[in-house]
């Protein structure tokens, strides 16, 4: 198919003569100004009439921010736009400027394909982007990706705009003025459209539970992460490319035994040293009344609830549970670890002795939000009991296999070198572990921390732990024998080895993604959303009196309003009045998309609609 071109803004027609005579593309080239005025400049004559013998399309007064409006709907399709050096002429300011790039991107969006790209030059300085060097100030520059984001297109690339590579190219310059733009160190910014960004419906999920069919409210924040089937046989995911990596490595030394059988999502009950308020808690429901969240008052303040769940009960001053008439006593949490799972395994007495038990699937957690907190990844339990006294030399066998695979894993990827190490985990504080290994160190005493780490010029500097391994001694009538427990998180290891340094692009929907990894193949990852911009909010409030502030609580709403855009809260000032005693807080808040255009309105607007929660849901008095 015929490729269409749509230039704009076209000044003497060089860059148009220059593309025209391709095969299998159509140019149609542009001009603000009228025909008379632009005949005169030098060269354009020629330009102009050798784009016609050549079929090209030459059109003159033809503004930018009505593009619609000078082509019939069946020609309306382009593939690709061309914006050089946009500028309002004269000394127009930046703010002007912004104006026209912005009417331009919403223009361009009802012309363009939906795989196109729009191409804008903009001089050394004026795009605000990491690659202008030097970088101007922010409230310098054109924001150009921040105004893009506001039609719904994201920066996928950039790169120098080379003039004199282009033959016959010749910049005028601003109009009404004989002098031309520097275009010395200008760079071309390649836009694509975005996939909008999302707002899920509640979503019920039914299983069958001690015999009966059941079902309960997914937890909003989770909906558009469950069932997505990433470690399914006809997955390409990168996850799941890890897991059989790791797999096929370990069954080279070990029996191994895949026991991915259906486990259930729901975990019953409370795990013994696992905070409340770091468990998704649901309750069960006929199916046609589903709910989500907190199955008794003592739990209330734990987690974040839902208005189809839980009403404000201002005179109890508590949340009072709407769906009173469940039939259901028993409480029940979406499983924060496979590690039950395996344990029960091995006390029923279903293994072998020597072999190697692997489990594996989704599992669900509420954290804080940092960069590497996730609250859903993949866990990858292994397990293989040995004869008490043994266990040393299985733990080193089971971490040289991982590092083997990962090693190998890696070098098909990067060139940049990766470590891996065990660490005793008694040689970290708390507070140094990630989320993962902290969560682990609340189900059970951990022995071992896997580390991995790249080196400084690696695209993921920070090290992190991988994996955790902790032992059970477990004594039967002929022997006494210690199981091994190996814990990883197949996320964290597909993010250090493919080079993401989100750990949201994982769950993007975003078909870019996948196609990097075609077969399942591992690659170093390339982000198709360049420089994405960020929003800074602020929020003060009044803690309720004689309560305790779940700040996991307030990270979770922060989830939910903002569908996993807000990256980063800071708590940046506490005030306690003397008087009465009453407390304030001041959060941060950036909000910033990785694979989504997000502009300005969209982010005050989930600020807003975070006000209003955090009032509702925590009982804060808004300052």
């Amino acid at each position: 198919p015929v490729r269409r071109l749509l230039l704009l803004g076209e000044g003497n027609f060089s860059f148009a003569a220059s593309l025209c005579g391709a095969a299998g593309t159509h140019v149609v080239a542009t001009c603000y100004e009228r025909e008379e005025e632009v005949s005169g400049r030098e060269r354009a004559a020629e330009n102009i009439r050798r784009l016609r013998e050549r079929g090209a399309e030459v059109m003159f007064s033809v503004d930018c921010a009505k593009l619609k409006d000078y082509f019939l709907p069946e020609k309306r399709e382009f593939d690709c736009i061309y914006f050089n050096f946009p500028h309002c002429g004269r000394k127009a300011g930046v703010v002007k400027n912004r104006e026209l790039l912005a009417h331009f991107f919403r223009s361009s969006a009802e012309v363009l394909t939906e795989d196109g790209e729009i191409h804008v030059a903009l001089c050394n300085g004026q795009g605000g982007t990491p690659a202008d060097q030097p970088r101007r100030e922010w409230h310098n520059s054109w924001q150009i990706v921040a105004v893009a984001a506001g039609a719904g297109f994201i920066l996928s690339d950039v790169h120098p705009f080379k003039a004199e590579t282009i033959h016959g190219y010749k910049c005028t310059g601003y109009r009404s003025q004989d002098k031309s733009f520097c275009v010395e160190g200008a760079l071309n910014h390649i836009f694509t459209r975005s996939m909008p960004l999302q707002y899920f419906k509640p979503m019920t999920c039914e299983i069958e539970l001690e015999g009966r069919k059941v079902s309960f409210q997914v937890p909003q924040v989770l909906v558009d992460k469950i069932n997505r089937g990433f470690l399914e046989q006809h997955s390409n995911h990168p996850i799941r490319t890890v897991k059989e990596k790791l797999a096929a490595e370990l069954s080279q030394t070990f029996a191994l035994q895949n026991s991915d059988c259906r486990h259930s999502l729901l975990h019953q009950g409370h795990l013994n040293g696992v905070c409340n308020s770091n468990i998704f808690w649901v309750i069960l429901s006929p199916e046609e009344n589903p709910s989500t969240e907190e199955t008794s008052k003592e739990l209330t303040h734990a987690l974040v609830v839902s208005h189809v769940d839980f009403c404000r009960d201002t005179e109890k001053n508590g949340w009072v549970n709407v769906q009173e008439g469940c039939h259901f006593s028993k409480q029940y949490c979406l499983r924060p670890s496979l590690l039950p799972y395996a344990q029960a395994m091995i006390q029923r007495g279903a293994f072998l002795p020597g072999t190697l038990y692997v489990l594996s699937g989704p599992v669900f957690r509420k954290c804080l939000i940092t960069p590497h907190s996730m609250p859903v990844f993949h866990e990858m339990i292994l397990a293989c009991a040995v004869n008490k006294g043994t266990e040393s030399s299985c733990i080193q066998m089971l971490v040289n296999n991982i590092k083997t695979s990962i090693h190998s894993l890696h070098q098909t990827v990067s060139a940049f070198k990766l470590n891996i190490s065990l660490q005793e985990a008694t040689s970290f504080e708390t507070t140094e572990l990630n989320d993962f290994a902290a969560f682990e160190s609340q189900l059970s005493k951990i022995q071992y921390l896997i580390w991995m780490e790249m080196d400084a010029s690696g695209p993921c500097e920070k090290g992190s732990c991988v994996g955790i391994i902790r032992t059970h001694h477990y004594e039967l009538v002929s022997s006494e024998l210690t199981v091994v427990f190996v814990s990883l998180n197949l996320d964290l290891l597909a993010m250090l080895i493919c080079g993401i340094s989100d750990w949201r692009m994982l769950w993007t929907s975003d078909t870019r993604f996948l196609r990097q990894f075609p077969r399942g193949e591992l690659r170093l990852f390339k982000s198709f959303s360049l420089y994405p911009p960020s929003y800074v909010h602020d929020v003060s409030f009044w803690v309720p009196d004689g309560e305790q502030f779940e700040e996991i609580a307030f990270h979770t709403i922060a989830r939910q309003v903002s569908g996993e855009t807000v990256v980063s809260i800071q708590l940046i000032d506490s005030f306690q009045q003397a008087e009465s005693g009453r407390k304030s807080l001041c959060y941060r808040l950036t909000f910033q998309s990785c694979d989504k255009a997000l502009s300005c309105q969209e982010a005050t607007e989930m600020q807003l609609l975070f006000r209003k929660e955090i009032n509702q849901l925590l009982g804060v008095t808004l300052r």
